[in-house]
């Protein structure tokens, strides 16, 4: 296959935590770690005890005298069998520990990571797909499994084991020691030098899983879309090119690996343990060096010190994940959170204020720029532009989704970062046209702002948004489960985020317009429904059809992030200016396109568009 060359972005390089990262990261099992730990170290020492009886059994054995000396040989015996006691017990000890310890940890990392992230600002999802949140809460704690359950332990005994029989060895004869550490040296440096590799193409084959994946998804999810456009064989062949460059990378990896681990498996294995020390014992004992019975010590642990050695190369992949895993959590944990305060201010009045706001996503270019608006109390205020002018931006600024760059944002005189989120909600809520419902009751869906709220409340609330008939067809009625039992359309998730709102009852309200996408069947019902939820509320009203509010208080209209003109319906169109412009082309589209003067008809019916409201 051909090489794929792969240059990693500068400053963005895979690599394990620094020690006290990671001591940071298990603090809370950090106890039952080192508990762990100290059983296994016993569990080392235990397991090369019964090879030294051993050793000692031969000796006894193998002596030239007449009579063998029986108390000595069943010391030896006894000994090695208390000895594997100690082993079994302890090594069964340490791992169950350390699995207790790894369960306890998944489920504190995961608890931790989510309260994180309901602190980080909304322009952090943003910028990562639902599968990015998923890989990091999921898939990347799991993969920590290893470097908790496993790795401290096996890398332990990959260390001592080996360390304690060098030493035993050294004080029966250091050449023979020292010819039993040459496979092992060149073996380490091997798999050191394939572990480096490794770590250099782990970023890229993160990035390329995560590209298969996308595609994998984009297909699955777009078929029917794909199918009627006629596009299937270029959605194939993005597949394919993702495929394709994975599969690349995979063979570069494995490609860079195959030599070093196959010199270094080579040299950690029994075999050539075997061969070495049998070769270097015939030479020493011909040139007088060491006695024949050496090979018995030499044979019997030298051939030993590889296992664990090489046990720890064949799980260095798996570490590799886990160590990067461990990484990107850490990462995640230290993205910046929005300051939250602890307790609120009194308001001095209901008013919404936005003074010289200015906003940037990516602290360079600003989306907003010197934003200047009042909402006054039982007014409505509609934001009008072409997209990508900021309306939606302002609208998700007054909840708090991002901290703006410059100015304020006052509610009742108190700058919004001084007041806790839960005070900020119970004076403002929001139906944005994507309705985000939760996996659960169509009940807790409808009181997610007041929880506490009385199933009659709950009905109430969702008459006034027309759809409680809806509900009450559903299996189990208000008990059914969003997703599962209860499936709703566009326009019904619309009224069911109405009857939200309703419950929550707050004077001022921010809604992106609900209509702007339904049928006119469920236009109608919605209207109705914002009729009871805009009574006697302060509004601001993103526009997408300027006919919904040429009633409004206030028209706001932006233009690249700017204020360029703002008053009544009319009072714009006197001014003929950009309003007046975008006005001349929605009655243009309504003449071309009769078919939208039905929605206008029910649109006109909004307490927005409304005079006599």
């Amino acid at each position: 296959m051909e090489s794929l060359n792969i240059k990693l972005p500068e400053g963005k390089k895979s690599k394990f935590l620094s020690l006290k990262d990671f001591e940071e990261l298990i603090e809370p099992v950090k106890r039952p770690m080192i508990i762990a730990i100290v059983l296994q170290a016993i569990s080392a020492v235990a397991s090369i005890v019964p090879f030294i009886a051993v050793v000692d059994l031969a000796k006894v054995l193998l002596e030239e005298q007449k009579a063998i000396d029986a108390d000595a040989a069943w010391r030896a015996c006894w000994i090695a069998f208390f000895a594997l006691l100690v082993r079994m017990a302890t090594t069964y000890t340490a791992y169950f520990i350390s699995h207790n310890a790894d369960n306890d940890f998944q489920f504190y990392i995961r608890k931790r990571m989510a309260r994180h992230l309901v602190k980080v600002p909304l322009g952090w999802f943003t910028n990562r797909s639902a599968g990015d949140v998923k890989k990091a809460m999921a898939d990347d704690v799991m993969n920590m499994h290893n470097l908790i359950a496993h790795a401290a332990l096996e890398l332990l005994t990959a260390v001592l084991l080996p360390l304690i029989t060098i030493i035993y060895l050294f004080s029966i004869s250091w050449i023979m020691a020292l010819v039993a550490l040459i496979p092992i040296i060149i073996g380490i440096y091997m798999y050191t030098r394939q572990l480096k590799k490794g770590l250099k193409l782990m970023d890229t084959y993160t990035e390329s899983m995560g590209k298969i994946n996308g595609a994998a998804i984009e297909f699955v999810q777009g078929i029917s879309v794909v199918k009627t456009f006629g596009q299937t064989g270029k959605t194939y062949s993005r597949f394919f090119e993702a495929g394709d460059r994975f599969l690349k990378v995979m063979w570069d990896m494995m490609k860079g690996a195959l030599h070093t681990s196959s010199i270094a498996e080579l040299f950690l294995t029994h075999i050539t343990s075997l061969v070495a020390i049998s070769t270097a014992t015939i030479f020493a004992v011909q040139m007088g060096w060491v006695s024949s019975f050496v090979i018995v010590p030499f044979t019997l642990l030298g051939l030993g010190i590889t296992a664990p050695l090489l046990a720890a190369v064949y799980g260095g992949r798996a570490l590799q994940e886990a160590g990067v895993a461990a990484t990107r959590v850490k990462e995640l944990l230290a993205t910046p959170v929005l300051e939250e305060a602890v307790a609120g201010k009194k308001l001095n009045s209901p008013d919404l204020e936005l003074q010289h706001v200015s906003f940037s996503y990516d602290q360079k270019t600003n989306v907003l720029d010197d934003i200047n608006i009042t909402l006054k109390p039982g007014t409505t205020t509609a934001l009008v532009g072409r997209s990508g002018s900021g309306k939606s931006t302002i609208a998700k600024l007054i909840p708090r989704f991002w901290d703006i760059s410059e100015g304020e944002i006052l509610l009742g005189g108190v700058n919004i970062k001084y007041l806790p989120t839960t005070e900020l909600y119970q004076h403002i809520s929001f139906v944005f046209q994507e309705v985000q419902m939760l996996r659960t009751s169509v009940r807790e869906n409808i009181a997610l702002a007041r929880p506490d709220a009385h199933q009659d409340e709950i009905v109430v609330a969702a008459k006034a948004a027309k759809i409680h008939d809806r509900i009450m067809e559903l299996p189990r009625g208000y008990d059914s489960v969003v997703y599962e039992d209860a499936l709703f359309s566009g326009g019904e998730a619309q009224r069911l985020s109405i009857a939200r709102a309703l419950l929550a009852d707050t004077p001022i309200l921010v809604m992106d317009e609900a209509t702007a996408f339904a049928d006119p069947e469920s236009e109608a019902l919605i209207q109705d429904a914002l009729s009871n939820l805009t009574m006697g509320r302060t509004l601001l009203v993103i526009a997408h059809r300027l006919s919904t509010i040429q009633y409004a208080d206030n028209i706001i209209v932006l233009d690249k992030g700017r204020i360029i003109e703002q008053g009544t319906h009319n009072q714009l169109l006197n001014n003929n200016r950009k309003y007046a412009s975008l006005w001349e082309r929605h009655e243009r589209s309504t003449m071309w396109f009769p078919e939208t003067v039905v929605s206008e008809n029910s649109a006109n019916n909004s307490p927005i568009s409304n005079p006599v409201n």
